[in-house]
């Protein structure tokens, strides 16, 4: 995995997986698709959850915090399967997250906590660390399950492995994003499979090109 940043911290004797949390992270992605970024204000995201705005100031210190945690809940619901190939893996991959971006809590809250990390650094390392490195799991795990088949050769330089680790992330969430939010495009099963021949043709060559 790449430590270009340091790993999120969450605040002091803040509790995970409760009934309250998931309350608040549902309506915190409801209260966007109606209000949009600029509208949302805790206030609202509690009165939607039924909690009082204290127990929001309890887990996030303000509304970045909240929505960017009401958005990478909702990617780690991305899983890697294993189909027996690599290929087959990816694929699978692709179409699942496409899945996930139709949804408009999705789509709309990735949207805005991008647009406003534009403005907002620590925002931006957030979003870095609760979404993007979160998800980087899933090219680590395919990685080296493809290596255990033999389809990737094993390379033991972990300066290179993490560096082709991020280019896989990069490439491969780049492309969902770019052509499913930007192009508008769908992201259909012949699109996945042209994808994943492409990367399949690049990966071995950037697996032994070093860092």
């Amino acid at each position: 995995m790449c430590s270009r940043t340091k790993p999120h911290r969450s605040r002091t004797g803040r509790p995970r997986s409760t009934e309250a949390d998931t309350a608040i992270l549902e309506a915190t992605r409801a209260a966007l698709v109606e209000l949009g970024w600029s509208k949302l204000t805790m206030g609202d995201v509690a009165g939607r959850a039924g909690v009082a705005k204290t127990t929001l100031y309890r887990r996030w210190a303000n509304k970045n915090e909240l929505v960017v945690d009401a958005v990478a809940v909702l990617f780690d619901e991305l899983e890697l399967p294993d189909l027996g190939s690599l290929q087959a893996d990816i694929e699978h991959v692709v179409l699942q997250f496409a899945a996930l971006l139709e949804r408009p809590e999705t789509k709309t809250a990735l949207m805005a906590v991008v647009a406003e990390s534009t403005r907002d650094e620590p925002l931006r390392e957030r979003i870095r660390a609760s979404i993007v490195d979160r998800q980087k799991r899933l090219v680590l795990a395919g990685r080296e399950r493809a290596q255990q088949r033999g389809e990737l050769p094993h390379h033991f330089d972990p300066v290179a492995v993490d560096a082709t680790d991020d280019l896989i992330f990069d490439v491969v969430a780049g492309a969902v994003v770019h052509r499913a939010l930007v192009s508008a495009e769908p992201v259909d099963a012949p699109w996945a499979t042209r994808l994943s021949a492409l990367l399949m043709g690049g990966l071995g060559a950037a697996a032994t090109a070093g860092g």
